[in-house]
């Protein structure tokens, strides 16, 4: 089964500002962990929410596009990885983990 796994950010988060040096060397380190467990499918870094664009279905059949995040919230998704794990306790000791060395909160959910 896949999960996912998602840090949650302010919209106002910014790496290069709030990240340093130890706490990129804890998610190095998750990363390796993952890699070595042979856990990890993928995983990506999302630019700050205010650099989406939302597309909208319209009744008329065409699709209206718009800056910015598609739901307005104080917080987005930063980052996630994608885990090919046996149960959701292992996605759960993974997003433990992830939520420690991203000092972030953290959503884990099963895929389909």
């Amino acid at each position: 089964m896949q999960y996912l796994i998602a840090i949650h950010r302010p919209d106002s988060y910014d790496a290069a500002a709030s990240e340093d040096d130890a706490m990129r060397r804890e998610i190095d380190g998750l990363n390796e962990a993952m890699v070595s467990a042979g856990v990890r499918v993928f995983v990506g870094g999302l630019r700050p929410a205010g650099s989406a664009v939302s597309l909208r279905p319209q009744p008329d059949g065409s699709v209206l596009a718009g800056s910015g995040p598609y739901l307005r919230a104080g917080e987005h998704v930063g980052g996630f990885w994608v885990l090919e794990l046996a149960s959701l306790d292992e996605a759960l000791d993974w997003g433990r983990k992830a939520a420690l060395a991203c000092r972030a909160p953290v959503e884990v959910r099963p895929f389909h």
